[in-house]
């Protein structure tokens, strides 16, 4: 299976094993220990406990090689560390491991992302081995809401339709150039308007809309036209939209949210957020999020409509 999966355990001298079918329930009850800090790796191991690895999108290592595991790491588009209880010299050790295999491996990844001592400690253990880093987020407060939000949601935020891929597309384009810097279909448009489409079947994608013409993409326009062609055309467009975009037991993680340009300033966010929480809670026991420090205003929006810190997230992209 290349060059991944040279660390085989204990007869091979690695200090972790190979996750395997079998292993999908352990490692869930590892995730389990901190189903918010985890969410990003359980919610790909959760599909395989029916289906098997093959349909997770990724592989994985536990630490240690043998007995009972005590740490993962996930390896999908994103690299997601799962230390557990470990600390101190433990989960040095663990981070030196799973450093070992990811250097061996060379990098698939686009990020490495969760709790931060974890996701830090991680990459001072590859650096350059990975190549050039476009961007280290070194602190990311991590938020939770498991009650009805502080402020009253806003009627007009409802569940997208996939019918409405014309409209969605464009502003889910927006919001990942501004978070990350480039276009997402760059490299596999059909991977990416597969994901939007498929977040609103599985009514995941929340939204306010407006009539009138979508957000203008310029140069990307023309690729978000191809990818739409087929589907019903755009009378509206998106003034607000969030995602669950991860989602494992009891935990729904928001992501992507974004408030058109020509909007931002009008107080929408706020309850619109508090209509996501709502909508979420009917499902899930616990909303989470995590947001970029230097994000001032998401953190005070966030916080007005109930959200508390629980922890620190880190994302190292490239």
């Amino acid at each position: 299976m290349g060059r991944w999966f040279r660390g085989q355990g204990a007869a091979t001298g690695s200090a972790v094993r190979v996750l395997t079918d079998a292993d999908v329930p352990a490692a869930l009850a590892l995730c389990a220990a901190d189903p918010v800090a985890s969410i990003l790796a359980a919610s790909r191991l959760r599909p395989a406990l029916l289906g098997g690895l093959a349909v997770a999108g990724g592989h994985g290592w536990l630490y240690p090689a043998t007995g009972e595991p005590r740490a993962l790491c996930w390896v999908g588009a994103n690299v997601v560390p799962v230390l557990g209880d470990l600390v101190g010299a433990e989960a040095e050790s663990a981070l030196d491991a799973f450093g070992v295999e990811l250097r061996r491996g060379g990098r698939r990844a686009s990020s490495i992302v969760g709790p931060a001592e974890h996701v830090l400690g991680l990459w001072d253990r590859l650096g350059s081995s990975w190549g050039p880093v476009r961007d280290v987020r070194p602190e990311q407060p991590s938020l939770v809401l498991d009650r009805s939000p502080d402020i009253e949601p806003d009627p007009e935020v409802r569940l997208a339709s996939p019918d409405e891929l014309a409209a969605l597309l464009p502003a889910s384009v927006a919001m990942f150039l501004e978070e990350v810097g480039y276009s997402p279909l760059g490299a596999a448009p059909g991977a990416y308007v597969e994901r939007v489409r498929s977040l609103a079947e599985q009514g995941r994608t929340f939204v306010r809309t407006a009539p009138g013409a979508r957000v203008d993409l310029g140069p990307t326009d023309a690729v978000v036209g191809a990818a739409v062609r087929s589907g019903l055309p755009a009378r509206e467009h998106v003034v607000f939209k969030a995602e669950l975009g991860a989602i494992a037991g009891p935990v729904a993680q928001v992501q992507g949210v974004w408030v058109t340009p020509a909007r931002r300033g009008e107080g929408i966010a706020a309850p619109a957020m508090a209509a996501v929480v709502a909508g979420t809670l009917e499902r899930f026991g616990v909303v989470s999020l995590y947001v970029n420090s230097f994000n001032e205003r998401a953190i005070a929006t966030y916080r007005r409509v109930g959200f508390e810190q629980v922890g620190t997230f880190a994302t190292v992209l490239f």
